[in-house]
Formats: structure tokens, C-alpha cells, sequence
């Protein structure tokens, strides 16, 4: 950890996430997904989006709590489901299951993640 961690995010900053997530363009929903200052609620929301795009950037982001990655490593996305193995907070026995996934690629990072301490 820093000792230079950056304040809080204000409130404007908040309620400016808050209105990416509902834009209708999955570009800059994807751009809330993967925001430090987005809120637990709508990494929540943004984990059930139509595009596996947007779920793959809530899958990225570093502040994605460990309830979501699992809903998230059942994905039918392979890339989301990848995203999650790959996430710092994969817990072992969700990295274990992904190890067993059909996709190739999702096994693959697996592997890698593997090398990482969880």
C-alpha cells in the first residue's frame, strides 16, 4: 500500500460514475465498470450488463468485490470468466473451478494466475 493513497472520491464524482453505468452505449458503461470511484452497487448492476464487454471490465476492476467475481467466473462469456481468474482477489477454490473451465483460453490464464499468490 502507498502511504499516498488519493481522498475519497466526491459526491459529483460519484453521481458522474453512477450516470456512465446507465448510458446506453456499452463503451462508456464499460468505462464505469472500470472505475476506482465506481460504487459497490453498480459494479453489482454493471456485472449483469447485456454486453460481455461491460462485464469484462467489472470483472478488471481491481475494486470488484470477491461475491461478484463468482457470480462473474459462471459467465458465458470466456473472456469475463478469463478476467476472473485473472483478478488479484480469485480466491483459490473459484481459481481451482476455472481451472476445469471448456475454454481453452480460461485455462490458460489459470495457469498463469497460478504463479500469483491468492
Amino acid at each position: 500500500m502507498s502511504a499516498f493513497t488519493s481522498p475519497p472520491a466526491s459526491a459529483s464524482k460519484v453521481r458522474r460514475v453512477r450516470a456512465l453505468a446507465a448510458d446506453p452505449t456499452p463503451a462508456i458503461r464499460e468505462s464505469a465498470a472500470l472505475s476506482h470511484h465506481a460504487p459497490i452497487d453498480v459494479l453489482e448492476h454493471l456485472a449483469d450488463d447485456a454486453d460481455p464487454s461491460v462485464r469484462a471490465c467489472v470483472a478488471r476492476n481491481p475494486r470488484t468485490p470477491t461475491w461478484v467475481l463468482t457470480a462473474l467466473a459462471a459467465d458465458r462469456s470466456p473472456r469475463v470468466r478469463g478476467w476472473v481468474a485473472a483478478h488479484r482477489l480469485c480466491h483459490p477454490d473459484l481459481l481451482a473451478r476455472l481451472a476445469a473451465d471448456p475454454d481453452p483460453a480460461v485455462r490458460a490464464v489459470v495457469a498463469w494466475a497460478a504463479g500469483w499468490q491468492h
